[in-house]
């Protein structure tokens, strides 16, 4: 399954990339769960994120690694019920002087027990959530 959300902010790349190095941009990609920074090394940062949904509580890590180009990777620690995959990438595309296109794509593949149609919707959901809030700190900042 593969999802992919653009939106493009007024500033430029290089503002966007440094402010997506940020502890609190990455804390912000999950706005409804109790997010922190668990593991900072040269040029990757591990958030563990704890939510609630449908009732149930759980958690959910997360390793962004910094490319040199500016672009971030995503991975999650797949050790749930749900993910046998699920990999990610931010991606800037200056477009124009002061303009950024932003792109995040996720790619995943269930367990076995798991239809992926049954997940997409609740992913689609999360990389709107993810969007919203990356959208907001960048043009806030």
């Amino acid at each position: 399954m593969r999802l992919v959300k653009e939106f493009e902010v007024k500033k430029a790349r290089k503002s966007a990339v440094a402010l997506v190095a940020k502890d609190e941009t990455l804390v912000g990609l999950f706005p409804d769960a109790d997010t922190e920074i668990v593991e900072k090394k040269k040029d990757r940062k591990t958030t563990r994120s704890r939510y609630r949904v449908l009732g149930r509580e759980g958690e959910a890590t997360f390793h962004f690694t910094f490319g040199k180009d500016g672009d971030v990777a995503f991975s999650k620690v797949c050790d749930g019920r749900i993910w046998k995959r699920l990999d990610g990438s931010l991606t800037f595309e200056a477009a124009g002087a002061k303009k950024t296109l932003v792109r995040i794509a996720m790619d995943g593949a269930t367990k076995a027990l798991v239809p992926e149609f049954t997940i997409k919707g609740p992913m689609q959901d999360q990389i709107d959530q993810m969007a919203a809030a990356l959208r907001e700190r960048l043009e806030d900042a």
